[in-house]
């Protein structure tokens, strides 16, 4: 009989080798797995029962059992759950039906069997379930001096409503430990990101013969403002600047005329502080001269979430206002540190004339943000006279270390996981195995041996994320590795485009993966779009193309290379709008030109999309560390920023049909 039929799961998954990508995915009961997801997804407990007992022995096997009781959870017998608790003892699947089970239970209001449950649970990384640990807590008398805090501060951090925190929050008010203030200004969040159930929620705790008028104000606030409100005081104005916060998302000119109009005068100094800054918020979002104008009649700053104020940095950077940068970055809470708004501090502080005073604090903000690891790391090195370059390796992994990270089960599943195509669960369980399975995770030698199997697997996601974990050294070769070598330098070099570039965004498009689907369709190493795929092909006289091509490895890299080098010509060389318009299409990246010249930086933060704002600065950053490691020479990611303004009106007209 094959030893993995005769092996536990946990043993089975423990002796593993690591060998070519996909090679595992030969054993009987692989085909059975997929099956079972399958059914697991479509909600099918018949083709789930039935399946199970053909996964007996196979590594897999507890993800199989997880699928099949996850599926009947709510009607299962606790005994049932324990069992399985205790059969996959110390494994992925274990820890997360612990946490289907203490949801459930939270749901229920069991806090006795929750609280016997609860201190086994090791992830703690479910906000819901540390919300209703905490009101399991003070509901039988246990609570923390500071629960009202805590479950504040995770109820704030979720745009979406949950049972969980919701129910906590609503306890916590009802206790007097979280304010009404706290209630109303988490509503105004949900409003700004046009979650109405959020709203309603926050709205149904504080005012709940109001609740029902939230389906109003997001249907529609002008005519919500425009009758007469059933609600009185404090309930009145606020959701009066709900109904203004959703007009300011497709009109912040028209909310701006609403708070001069009369309902600014109706509303407490800080009610109209925060209306203000959403309209100027807003108003940013489209790149609009009156953003700066709108943040500048709030007048406290205090008054404004962290959100806003990093709102109106952007749109006092882009107006040039280096004193607004200053005060707003002053006024944040704890993303203050972050090293966005620490560099923009140091620069708003080096502006105009500075004492010396400034300039020695702004040089410390610099030197403490400095780094390799990202944007605004690499610009405050910069700043402070220094290029990028290569960090020395870490001491070779021993024997030892890498015998001990092939061993690891979790990680065994994993990387079979991902080989026989349950890529998601894969994931997943190596994540869990490396930062959650341990308090703190995994160590940094622990980490770099995990990356390392991952590398020899060819899993560069994995292999990335789990590099980049460590905190007392970077091994580059791990953080930015260069699959396909030979043909992304060919193919780059033979077109006139950096390597380092498509490294860069190879990188952060696909991590690598062959096989990436995006949600959209794009496909492949490069994400190419299935019609972006026929249009370059015309365009550089590809004959025989078709769209089932785009997911062979070369013609990939061909493809997206030739449409970067496309577009990065039509952008006048600007590494950061072709990378915007890489990521969002080149027609919106032409309309954030506009306006004034700006350093590409400043240009790179007012981005409106955050995904893709995110993804210009990763891009960048990744593309001169590349660089440095393709030369071995020192890099300066500003020499690749530049500036960008309007195009000038001598300029060719750009190529419209650029898809």
């Amino acid at each position: 009989m094959h030893w993995l039929k005769i092996l536990t799961p946990l043993c089975a998954a423990s002796m593993l080798t690591v060998a070519a990508p996909f090679a595992q995915a030969q054993n009987s009961g692989d085909a059975v797995l997929l099956d079972m997801q399958k059914a697991f997804r479509a909600r099918n407990q018949t083709a789930l029962t039935q399946l199970l007992p053909q996964t007996s022995g196979h590594p897999l096997q507890p993800w199989a059992a997880y699928w099949e009781l996850k599926n009947r959870l709510e009607t299962s017998a606790p005994d049932e759950i324990q069992g399985f608790l205790t059969r996959y003892a110390g494994t992925y699947q274990e820890d997360r039906m612990r946490n289907d089970w203490l949801l459930m239970l939270g749901k229920q209001r069991d806090w006795s069997t929750f609280s016997r449950v609860y201190p086994q649970f090791r992830m703690r990384d479910d906000k819901s379930v540390t919300c209703y640990a905490l009101l399991a807590d003070a509901v039988q008398g246990r609570g923390a001096p500071n629960v009202g805090q805590q479950v504040r501060d995770l109820w704030m951090a979720q745009k979406d409503a949950d049972d969980g925190c919701t129910t906590a929050a609503g306890q916590m008010y009802a206790s007097k430990l979280i304010s009404a203030e706290d209630v109303w200004r988490r509503a105004r969040v949900a409003a700004e990101n046009n979650r109405q159930k959020a709203a309603r929620d926050a709205v149904a705790i504080v005012a709940p013969d109001a609740a029902d008028q939230v389906a109003q104000v997001f249907a529609s606030p002008a005519k919500y403002l425009a009758g007469q409100s059933k609600s009185r005081g404090r309930e009145r104005k606020e959701l009066a600047l709900l109904a203004l916060i959703r007009m300011a998302a497709n009109d912040p000119d028209g909310a701006a005329g609403q708070i001069e109009g009369g309902w600014g005068a109706q509303l407490s100094a800080e009610e109209r502080n925060w209306a203000w800054a959403v309209a100027g918020k807003q108003a940013a979002f489209k790149l609009s001269p009156d953003a700066n104008t709108y943040f500048g009649k709030v007048r406290r700053n205090e008054d404004l979430s962290d959100e806003l104020l990093g709102w109106k940095v952007r749109a006092a950077l882009r107006a040039g206002d280096w004193k607004a940068v200053r005060r707003a970055v002053d006024a944040m809470g704890p993303e203050r540190t972050d090293p966005t708004w620490a560099y923009w501090k140091a620069k708003s502080m080096l502006a105009g004339r500075p004492s010396a005073e400034e300039k020695a604090e702004a040089r410390q903000l610099l030197e403490d943000t400095a780094g390799s690891g990202s944007f605004y790391e690499q610009l405050a090195l910069e700043e402070i006279g220094q290029r990028i370059t290569v960090p020395p390796a870490p001491a070779p992994l021993t024997a030892q270390e890498k015998a001990a990270a092939r061993s690891n089960p979790g990680l065994a599943r994993s990387l079979y996981a991902i080989g026989m195509g349950l890529r998601s669960e894969g994931v997943r369980e190596w994540n869990y195995s490396t930062n959650l399975h341990q308090p703190g995770g995994l160590e940094d030698r622990e980490l770099y041996a995990a990356a390392d199997l991952a590398c020899e697997r060819q899993i560069w996601d994995r292999c990335i994320n789990t590099s980049e974990r460590t905190k007392t050294f970077a091994d580059w070769k791990q953080r930015y590795p260069m699959p396909y070598h030979d043909t992304v330098l060919a193919k780059s070099r033979n077109i006139g485009l950096d390597p380092a570039y498509v490294y860069g965004l190879i990188r952060q498009e696909s991590r690598f993966i062959m096989d990436a689907r995006s949600g959209v369709g794009a496909s492949g190493l490069m994400q190419v779009m299935p019609a972006t795929a026929r249009w370059t092909a015309r365009k550089i006289g590809m004959t025989g193309f078709t769209p089932d091509m785009i997911n062979d490895r070369d013609t990939n890299i061909t493809i997206g290379t030739s449409y970067l080098k496309l577009a990065l010509d039509d952008f006048d060389g600007s590494m950061a709008m072709a990378a915007a318009g890489y990521n969002a299409g080149p027609g919106r990246p032409r309309n954030w030109r506009n306006g004034p010249t700006l350093d590409a930086a400043i240009w790179a933060e007012n981005v409106p999309f955050s995904e893709t704002r995110d993804y210009v600065k990763k891009v960048l950053s990744n593309t001169t560390n590349y660089a440095a490691l393709i030369t071995g020479q020192p890099q300066s990611l500003k020499s690749r920023l530049g500036t960008v303004g309007p195009r000038p009106g001598n300029e060719a007209e750009p190529m419209k049909d650029l898809p």
